[in-house]
């Protein structure tokens, strides 16, 4: 038998105030559903210790983005409250009061200001670029137009549900080798700023000369206090450089994303991750009833990858001249033969949208399986490294040892 556990929940009622209590159920699914018998719509369930798995992220300042996180959490109670019956505008000032993000608990407090003087909900998200990505502004507007509005906030939950928990999974399969890569640098800033002066002045004190891989490690030592800081800087720079050439020239975002696709090893991880993005992200615009046309034009954006966005710009006319879909792609190398295959088998049986998510579910797999077969190589590969570079400074440190001994036989 499956064990029963307490749950602490969070819902709302049908007169629109919130209550808070415990439940006792085997799943966190089963205790949603006997919520909605005690007609309670949940916004949260979690189980007792919850709060020792909750994300730990460090404060920010300015306005910022929500994250794929917020977004679903959002449209998970938001499709909740409206297939319950509940009217836009008291959905829209529950979801305010339960966000905790300031800026996204801004805009939901817009969009109730907007939809009370008759604004269209897309309408109103349209006026918050920076908080409701045009995928979701989009598949809300079709969701409005075709009077299943619940039904597309369910699958924009699904997906940023989905594209959120294979990123959770790549952080945490990535973060052991980056904590090893890290405690490497920490390790060799500390040898070089506290150890190598004691060795210096014991050096000096025994008199010779030190060879010359000593020699450049003391000068380093020497001038630490100033080149760690510029490298850090223009480290830093170099990266803010990078992302405003990426946002602001097409033609270098081109070049770095084809760049980036040949990179050994990585370069097929943002390949299978490049294709599961836009495969779930189109099969989710046409599954709502957004055109094949806008539809194109959006998921070139979202895909994250501008080979697939140039990509998408030449399928989407040649689409308006009458062709299909999947002819036009097989002129692209970035898509696997697989991939035009499985959507042309789509266009022909009339389940393009069904097809795209089957190619979607397929390559989160392979990126799942491809991250933890690269962090099984990383990890071994990252203790070698870091063995080399304290090794390679333990041996500069020793080295003049050697010349020590023959000055003292020779004397």
């Amino acid at each position: 038998m499956t064990a029963v556990k307490t749950f602490s929940y969070e819902a709302v009622d049908f007169s629109g105030a919130v209550r808070k209590g415990s439940i006792d159920s085997e799943s966190a699914d089963a205790a949603a559903v006997a919520l909605f018998g005690q007609q309670l719509i949940p916004l949260t369930v979690a189980g007792s210790g919850a709060g020792l798995r909750r994300d730990l992220t460090m404060p920010r300042l300015g306005k910022q983005r929500p994250s794929l996180k917020d977004l679903a959490i959002m449209s998970r109670q938001f499709a909740s409250m409206t297939s319950s019956g509940l009217t836009l505008t008291r959905s829209l000032g529950i979801l305010e009061s339960q966000t905790v993000r300031p800026s996204l608990k801004a805009a939901v407090g817009q969009l109730q200001a907007d939809v009370q003087t008759g604004v269209m909900l897309s309408t109103a998200m349209a006026k918050h670029p920076d908080q409701f990505p045009l995928l979701m502004v989009n598949m809300v507007g079709a969701g409005e137009t075709g009077g299943f509005l619940s039904e597309a906030l369910d699958r924009v939950a699904k997906m940023y549900e989905s594209d959120a928990a294979l990123r959770a999974k790549i952080k945490s399969a990535l973060t052991y080798p980056v904590l090893v890569l890290i405690f490497s640098l920490l390790m060799g800033t500390a040898v070089i700023i506290f150890i190598v002066p004691i060795f210096e002045t014991m050096f000096s004190q025994l008199g010779g000369d030190l060879p010359l891989p000593t020699q450049a490690l003391v000068v380093l030592s020497h001038n630490a206090y100033w080149v760690l800081p510029l490298i850090i800087v223009i480290t830093v720079l170099a990266l803010r450089s990078y992302r405003r050439s990426m946002q602001n020239n097409a033609a270098f975002r081109l070049k770095s994303d084809r760049l980036k696709l040949r990179i050994p090893v990585f370069g097929k991880l943002f390949t299978k991750l490049a294709i599961a993005r836009w495969a779930r992200n189109f099969g989710a615009l046409l599954a709502v009833g957004v055109p094949v046309i806008q539809a194109l034009d959006i998921v070139g954006g979202t895909s994250g990858n501008a080979l697939i966005s140039a990509a998408m710009g030449e399928v989407r006319d040649s689409v308006r001249t009458g062709s299909t879909i999947s002819a036009p792609m097989a002129k692209h190398p970035i898509f696997p033969s697989m991939v035009v295959q499985m959507l042309e088998v789509g266009e022909e049986t009339g389940q393009t949208s069904e097809m795209l998510n089957k190619v979607a579910d397929y390559y989160d797999q392979e990126v799942e399986t491809a991250t933890e077969a690269l962090t099984s190589a990383l990890e071994p590969l990252l203790v070698v490294l870091m063995g080399v570079v304290i090794g390679t400074m333990v041996v500069c440190l020793y080295l003049p040892m050697f010349t020590i001994y023959e000055n003292i036989q020779s004397s």
